[in-house]
């Protein structure tokens, strides 16, 4: 039986070649993302794939690839992959919602320390030879107030932290979310804005949310405060970040995303944000820890490795969840199908047809589809096997056995 294949693509962590390998799926690597047509020629043939931020599964990569069945995003966000459009063709896609959240967190506490003392300046010159030993706009953080925008996983983390060093925490978020420690909630962005000494995105890449902070939001924040992007590069307008802090208005900013990224390891940066004072800018290395990524890579390719060979969808982002024990005895099906009535009872029809002794049934829905698995003790025929896949609801079925 022909191995399943698998390319990995920018830098993913070498221990998920090894959770492969335990696996005996053989392991595809590439160090940087690559474009359209190039990713489509190298996933022919391949079963799943694992990315990081910069490449783009798009549907008319999808078209092109009939044989691809999962999709690992190593990293938080989804948004490089058309979601929808994969789901649809039942191509099931997992991340990693919270591998990396404390390197995320630990890289902004020491940006915010690092602004406020106004140390990128301080490094440049001694670089240069200058010695310029002065207090001159330098600041502690105790006393200050930190605005959080967007409170989930890492906005709540870092909610702890920064409280820890004393500083005051407000946040603003479009979902209902509970408050840590002291932390205190404002009604909406502009009042955090008001109120606010240091400014942290921690938003998340749905279409909406592009755009979302621009010049009138900078002009809305307390003069001579901080500026910090650790989210998305598509949610601000680096251009009017320029503006603000060439003006004064903007007294340090930090940012480890970009609207536009380079593809691979040594391309160009180009950034309207390079050249300023009190600016840090890092290449998307947030979450870049070896704790962060060796965590990233045994969470995805796991759950990629269950999926394929179990068919386990748990905490994929876009089929219907279905978490399942691995299987030691018997034999498994897995049906996706569109969330119709009647799909269930036809399955159990064909099983009571078959007298097969069903050991254990999984199912759950997700907008338009369905996701029903079924253990069994023995093999069901090829006749039954063929009736199912072929009904009229079915997207895909595949069989499993111990």
């Amino acid at each position: 039986m022909t191995k399943p294949e698998v390319l990995l693509l920018e830098n993913i962590h070498p221990v998920a070649t090894d959770v492969f390998e335990r696996n005996d799926v053989l392991v595809h690597t590439r160090p940087g993302s690559l474009a359209e047509d190039d990713l489509i020629e190298a996933l022919q043939g391949k079963t799943m794939v694992g990315i990081r931020s910069n490449t783009k599964v798009t549907e008319r990569v999808l078209d092109a690839c009939p044989d691809l069945r999962a999709i690992g995003a190593f990293c938080i966000g989804t948004n490089q992959i058309d979601l929808a459009a994969a789901a649809a063709r039942g191509v099931a896609a997992f991340n990693a919602p919270y591998s990396n959240t404390r390197s995320v967190v630990e890289l902004v506490i020491g940006e915010i320390i690092a602004l406020a003392r106004r140390l990128p300046e301080k490094t440049e010159k001694m670089h240069a030879g200058v010695w310029d030993k002065s207090a001159q706009g330098s600041h502690e953080v105790r006393g200050r107030t930190l605005g959080i925008i967007g409170y989930g996983n890492i906005g709540t983390q870092l909610s702890n932290l920064a409280e820890s060093m004393g500083l005051r925490v407000i946040f603003f978020d479009t979902a209902d979310r509970l408050a840590h420690g002291n932390a205190r909630r404002v009604a909406t962005m502009e009042q955090l804005l008001e109120e606010a000494d240091v400014v942290s995105l921690h938003v998340d890449g749905r279409p909406g949310n592009a755009g979302m902070f621009g010049a009138a939001q900078f002009a809305q924040m307390k003069p001579r405060s901080l500026f910090i992007n650790a989210a998305r590069g598509m949610v601000v307008d680096d251009v009017a970040l320029r503006e603000h802090i060439l003006s004064g208005h903007i007294a340090g900013a930090a940012l480890d995303v970009f609207p536009v990224e380079p593809k691979a390891q040594g391309d160009e940066f180009e950034s309207a944000l390079r050249g300023l004072p009190n600016v840090i800018l890092t290449p998307h290395v947030g979450g870049s820890t070896q704790e962060a990524q060796e965590e990233i890579g045994y969470f995805v390719s796991g759950k990629l490795t269950r999926y394929h060979a179990g068919g386990s969808t748990e905490l994929s982002v876009n089929l219907p969840e279905v978490p399942v024990p691995a299987l030691t005895t018997g034999s498994r099906v897995a049906l996706l199908h569109h969330n119709v009535p009647g799909v269930l009872a036809s399955v159990n029809q064909v099983l009571a047809e078959q007298e097969a002794n069903v050991t254990a049934q999984y199912l759950s829905t997700r907008g338009e589809q369905g996701y029903v698995v079924t253990d069994v003790e023995t093999a069901l025929s090829d006749a039954a096997i063929a009736g199912l896949r072929d009904a009229e609801s079915t997207i895909w079925l595949r069989t499993h056995h111990a």
